[in-house]
Formats: structure tokens, sequence, C-alpha cells
């Protein structure tokens, strides 16, 4: 009966009648928030993400297909998605000008000899901030290069070259350390 209600509510929402759609959210909203909360683990966001769900939703309504699931499955999907869109680009939004020491793990750190830790503290010094800042978006924040491109506000060619050429010389430096590591203990 519940899945019915809201198919009738969100058919109403859909034509404008803002009273259905007060109503469809006073029936959804606690669980799109609970779903939201357990995404995000904060309270301000999860209730950012649920209202920004339910502006999509009224301004989606129409855009619902009772065949690919209930109208709850729907605007959970919706809520999920505006979540994962915060964890992409809220969380990096603050970033700015990454230094070489964020770009390793503390775990990372402690597997590097004092030898491979001044070589990789050399490289990272000849990459420019940007070039840091994309390669740690991508690479440690999990970012497509399409995402670092809208993050940092440059071409995608540009992305994929900075990064590509920061990696080239991430693995020189990385062979000649392995080359001297092989030396000194063949030697």
């Amino acid at each position: 009966m519940e899945h019915e209600e809201h198919i009738k509510l969100l058919g109403k929402t859909a034509a404008g009648d803002q009273q259905a759609f007060a109503s469809l959210y006073h029936a959804t909203s606690a669980q799109l928030y609970a779903v939201c909360l357990k995404m995000l683990h904060r309270k301000e966001w999860a209730e950012d993400a649920t209202q920004e769900a339910y502006v999509n939703i009224w301004h989606n309504a129409a855009e619902y297909r009772s065949g690919l699931g209930t109208v709850l499955t729907w605007m959970v999907s919706i809520a999920r998605y505006r979540s994962l869109d915060m964890l992409r680009f809220d969380n990096v939004r603050n970033e700015q000008n990454i230094d070489e020491k964020s770009l390793l793990s503390e775990d990372d750190k402690q597997h590097l000899s004092n030898t491979a830790k001044q070589n990789l503290n050399l490289y990272l010094d000849e990459l420019d901030d940007l070039q840091k800042q994309a390669i740690h978006l991508a690479f440690y924040r999990g970012l497509s290069h399409q995402e670092v491109t809208i993050h940092l506000a440059i071409p995608l060619g540009s992305t994929k070259s900075m990064i590509r050429r920061g990696l080239l010389s991430l693995k020189r430096c990385l062979t000649e350390q392995s080359k001297e590591s092989s030396l000194t203990h063949l030697g």
C-alpha cells in the first residue's frame, strides 16, 4: 500500500503539486537521511545531501519509471548518488597546495629507507604544485582524470599529460633508486 501512495504523491509532484511533494517528503525523508548519514558520517553533510536529493526529486519526478523499482528505491538511489558526489568533490574542494609530505601515507614512509626518502623528496621537489596536486587527487583520492580536471579547472589533456609526466618522473626516480640499492647490496 505504501508504494501505491508514493506513486500517487510522486505523480502529483511531477505535475507541480507542492502539497503532494511535502507529503512525500514527510513519508520518506527519515529513510533518505539515514542513507546519507550512513554514507557521509557527518550530520551536516547528510542534511545537505538529503536536501539536494529532494530538490533533484522535485525537478525529476516525471522521470520515475515504475518498471525499474519502487518510488522509495528510486529516491534512495538519488540520495546515494548525491552522497557519493559529496564524498568525491566536497572532501577535496578545500585541498590547496598539497605538499610532498601528504603524498605518502605514514605506512608508505616507514617502508622507505632514508636514501629512498631523500630521493623521493628530490623527485617531489621537481614537480610544480599543480602537478603534485593532480597526482595526489588521482592516486590518493581516487578521482578520475575528468574529476581532477574539474577540481583544478584545467583542460583534460593538460591533466592527463601532467599526471603522465609526473608518473614517468617517479618511475625514473624509483628505477635509479632500485639500481643504486642493488649495487649497494652486491658490493
